[in-house]
């Protein structure tokens, strides 16, 4: 069946639980976990030409510490159900492409990752990066809600 998941997290309450119905899941059938947090590109906004090195170190710093700590949740996680588990932060605009590309590159065979449930105006106005996988990715996508 499946050997290895790859698990998609935003660092919200519904990821942490997607994460760990995920790692039961990989428990169940013996497969590993990667875990991936996709921090946005950083965006400034200046009335000056050329922004500050230290503002750019800060905000790098900040993303970094954001993306450890979600990671964290999902090693954790699976160090204490004995799962195997690597993580991983990517950096882009689109974080659905960075979830799709790395399921390719690390051989996963299996996507988990939850939705929000945004629907009508709001769901096609934010839209919905598990709605973007699910759209592109050639690789099954388990959605948890």
């Amino acid at each position: 069946m499946f050997k290895h998941i790859l698990l998609a997290t935003d660092g919200s309450e519904l990821s942490e639980i997607a994460i760990h119905k995920g790692i039961h899941l990989a428990k169940t059938i013996n497969a590993k976990v990667t875990g991936i947090y996709v921090s946005p590109e950083a965006r400034y906004f200046s009335y000056e030409t050329e922004i500050p090195t230290h503002v750019k170190e800060e905000s790098a710093r900040r993303y970094k510490e954001y993306a450890q700590k979600y990671l964290d949740v999902i090693a954790k996680a699976a160090e204490a159900a004995g799962v195997l588990c690597d993580t991983l932060g990517e950096i882009g605009d689109h974080p659905h492409e960075a979830i799709i590309a790395t399921a390719q590159t690390r051989g996963c065979d299996l996507i988990v990752m939850a939705s929000h449930g945004r629907r009508g105006v709001k769901g096609l106005l934010l839209g919905s990066e598990t709605q973007k996988v699910l759209t592109h990715s050639t690789t099954p996508v388990l959605v948890i809600r």
